[in-house]
């Protein structure tokens, strides 16, 4: 990440990051969308495939993801998150490693998957083209980039849950968001069979479930 890139922890503010994982829970159908989100990403997976979940955060979805089979590397900047990760039951199945998403500390072509749920919103224009290349770089020919975030408000309700959590996160990220422009973002990455799996109504807007693959 650019130094000029203000570093946004899980819950968008540093106050709020014990509580992440209690208000996800209570607003965003957690137990719905990680799971649709999970056996999206363990779809076609052998068992001990390489998995890499970027921004892990509070680790709920890597802890899954291992559970299910995955070898599951979990990257986060902030260390107290990963303290929090590292605490949950299930944890010591998942590799925690301290890193941003523009500069993942892995090898090349060394995942099958990568996966970025709520995390691209809270990265600038130039942040989230990087960190998209930077999943490019680390997934293998074939492999997938699954992506669970922010999309277009499609009716009143969902834009006014929108404009709350444009009070909350900022506006930086979010704008190319709610314009409806992830899928090609994705596309402009050069990734290809750009996918939306999924459009789920949350407390704070439109959430997208979206999938594409390394040529």
């Amino acid at each position: 990440m650019a130094a000029s890139e203000r570093y946004v922890p899980a819950a968008g503010r540093r106050a709020f990051t014990r509580l992440y994982d209690p208000i996800v829970a209570l607003t965003m159908r957690e137990a719905t969308f990680r799971g649709r989100l999970c056996a999206q990403v363990l779809d076609g997976l052998a068992r001990g495939a390489p998995v890499v979940d970027v921004g892990c955060g509070t680790g709920t979805l890597a802890i899954a993801l291992a559970a299910g089979g995955a070898e599951v590397v979990a990257v986060d900047g902030d260390p107290e998150v990963l303290s929090l990760a590292r605490a949950k039951a299930g944890a010591d199945a998942v590799q925690w490693r301290m890193g941003t998403a523009t500069a993942l500390p892995l090898t090349g072509s060394s995942a099958d998957r990568v996966v970025m749920s709520l995390l691209l919103h809270h990265l600038g224009a130039d942040a989230k083209r990087a960190a998209l290349a930077e999943a490019v770089r680390v997934l293998r020919p074939g492999g997938r980039l699954h992506v669970a975030d922010w999309g277009r408000p499609r009716d009143p309700l969902m834009r006014g849950a929108a404009w709350a959590l444009q009070r909350i996160d900022g506006a930086q990220g979010l704008s190319e968001h709610l314009d409806g422009r992830l899928p090609g973002l994705l596309a402009d990455t050069g990734l290809s069979a750009v996918a939306l799996h999924a459009r789920l109504r949350t407390g704070w807007g439109s959430l997208e479930l979206l999938s594409a693959r390394r040529t």
